[in-house]
């Protein structure tokens, strides 16, 4: 079977349809009919049922389409281990909660750059659920999450450990006398708004009402004008425009400590620009911050 056969089949299989795939590949509609049935040749089986309008898969056919993709990812891979052979080049996408993005990374990015400026890299934020299921299904390189990830497919590595603090306004010096009962976080699927909603819970603070927001600006300047709480590092917080319009409390000792976990699949490729990009980042990363 030729790669190339396989892509087509895959297009084919990805549209249901033989003029759609033949415009998603820019090829004449006759060379992708060809092509298939020449493959369903080799095979000796059809893979394709044509029906009046578009086609469907045969039982062959979805059992064929899992390894031709990961045969076309693998083909893939090797290319860009081909251009990554030479130290410094190919290309990275690393994933990063927003806070981690926002106050952890710069460094290690703008160093990384400045050594190896011929990597295309690429930083891609969101929750860590939503970092996990793209790390998993190879869509990042790998992502830096919150808390430990037990999954057979995934490795990982400790980066940092947060402090974590409740956040109000000002004027609230304690929790007994929080005015709203109305917790500002990141979208569900947000390590820390998981363990903000359970520490909600044990202090009492129920019900609440959940207000989310897209930036970490967002969410501390709504607290700053009184609008509730939230829960963040501590290193983040007194790193932000809002500082003195802020009050941090603690966190009990059990729940206040919170790690960043550098994540990547097991059977990823192993490029060279995403070794030398961990290796800077180990250097970098603060010994004496409490996140």
């Amino acid at each position: 079977m030729e790669l190339s056969a396989l892509g087509i089949f895959v297009a084919v299989a990805e549209t249901g349809s033989i003029s759609q795939a033949a415009r998603r590949l820019e090829y004449v509609q006759s060379n992708v009919t060809a092509r298939i049935q020449h493959l369903e040749d080799n095979l000796g089986t059809p893979l394709f049922y044509r029906k009046k309008r578009g086609i469907a898969l045969t039982p062959a056919g979805r059992a064929l389409l899992p390894y031709a993709t990961r045969l076309l990812r693998l083909a893939d891979e090797a290319r860009h281990a081909v251009e990554d052979s030479a130290q410094g080049q190919g290309s990275l996408i690393v994933g990063a909660m927003e806070t981690t993005a926002a106050v952890r990374l710069p460094s290690i990015l703008a160093h990384y750059h400045q050594a190896y400026p011929d990597v295309d890299l690429t930083v891609v934020t969101g929750t860590s659920e939503e970092l996990i299921a793209q790390a998993l299904d190879y869509c990042l390189d790998g992502a830096f999450v919150g808390g430990s990830v037990v999954h057979p497919d995934i490795e990982q590595e400790l980066f940092f450990e947060e402090e974590l603090v409740f956040v109000t306004e000002r004027r609230v010096t304690t929790l007994d006398a929080l005015p709203q009962r109305t917790a500002l976080s990141f979208r569900q699927g947000c390590a820390y708004r998981a363990r903000l909603e359970h520490l909600l819970r044990s202090y009492g603070i129920v019900p609440y009402k959940i207000m989310e927001f897209g930036t970490i600006e967002a969410i501390l300047g709504c607290v700053a004008a009184g609008m509730g709480i939230t829960l963040f590092p501590r290193f983040v917080v007194e790193r932000t425009a809002y500082r003195d319009q802020l009050c941090l409390h603690p966190v009990p000792a059990d729940l206040a400590l919170a790690p960043t976990m550098f994540i990547r699949r097991r059977d990823a490729l192993r490029t060279r620009a995403m070794e030398t990009f961990l290796e800077l980042a180990r250097r970098l990363a603060s010994p004496t911050a409490s996140g």
